[in-house]
């Protein structure tokens, strides 16, 4: 009897997991086909770096925007006619300054003017070039320094402010 005990006790220390035939297929068919899951995961995961982002219609024209220079040049008319303080106001200024919208002084309002008035075009003109609070900058823009000085003037002198029209300096002639 003891020999049948030992015998049993053997075979028990080198049997694995698998015990039948089916196992033995399934662990084979897995063991290749888990792996090949993983490489394809891994390649996507690799390559969608790559992809454009959503709602990229061309995508060279989008990899050019991200990729652009700082600085731009842009080529403009040095003859064109140069717009009044009042119309430069009206297509760039009026949107906020009429309604005095996100607490921007209203135009002819002295009140709202008076203090900047006081501190010279100087001061109200650095404003507008380099934008205040919620105004943006306006330098570079779509009007010249020169007309957004006459855009400046205008405002100013209509809440009673009393500074000349600017002269355009020969650089902006």
């Amino acid at each position: 009897m003891s020999e049948n005990s030992q015998n049993n006790v053997h075979d028990d220390e080198h049997t694995g997991p698998i015990k039948t035939p089916k196992q033995l297929l399934l662990a084979a068919f897995f063991s290749f086909v888990i792996p090949i899951f993983v490489i394809i995961g891994l390649v996507y995961f690799v390559t969608s770096a790559y992809k454009p982002a959503a709602g990229a219609v061309n995508v060279e024209k989008a990899t050019e925007q991200r990729i652009q220079k700082v600085g731009a040049v842009e080529v403009r008319d040095a003859n064109r006619v140069m717009k009044t303080g009042e119309e430069v106001f009206k297509a760039q200024c009026a949107a906020c300054h009429t309604s005095g919208a996100a607490g921007a002084p209203k135009f002819g309002v002295s009140s709202d003017w008076g203090a900047r008035v006081k501190n010279g075009f100087d001061s109200l003109y650095t404003s507008a070039m380099k934008g205040k609070g919620a105004m943006g900058a306006q330098g570079g823009g779509d009007f010249s320094d020169y007309e957004i000085a006459r855009a400046v003037v205008y405002m100013a002198n209509s809440a009673g402010g009393k500074f000349d029209e600017p002269k355009q300096t020969a650089a902006a002639k």
